[in-house]
């Protein structure tokens, strides 16, 4: 019962947060998702409804890259933060709007977002 709980109230935040948040063109939205072993960050244009860049801390089985994540779940979720920076920044994005999707604001999700901040996204 707990579980479904804690699910729900997520949920409830989620949606509450996408009330206000909107991706466009010019400024896409940061998505992040947590499990309990690995860290997704994804970059969405909502009104064209695609994803424009993605990573996690996962290894790739297409073009892997040059460093794999290693260390703690804080420290990979920073990497990835990084990687999506650097994709976005190849690809022309400079800012972004960070949706943290029901989570708290602490741990893996503030990491993505210091390593998308150090690598020179702009929140």
């Amino acid at each position: 019962m707990a579980r479904n709980n804690k699910i729900e109230s997520r949920t409830r935040r989620q949606r509450s947060l996408r009330k206000r948040i909107s991706g466009t063109p010019e400024r896409p939205r940061l998505v992040v998702y947590r499990s309990a072993k690995h860290i997704y960050a994804q970059v969405v244009d909502d009104l064209a409804g695609k994803t424009l860049v993605a990573a996690s801390d996962l290894p790739a089985k297409k073009n892997p890259p040059a460093d794999p994540p290693k260390g703690k779940k804080k420290d990979r979720a920073k990497q990835v933060g990084s990687w999506v920076a650097k994709k976005c920044l190849e690809k022309g994005i400079k800012q972004v709007v960070f949706d943290r999707a029901g989570y708290r604001y602490h741990g893996r999700v503030s990491s993505i977002a210091t390593g998308a901040r150090e690598a020179g996204l702009k929140f």
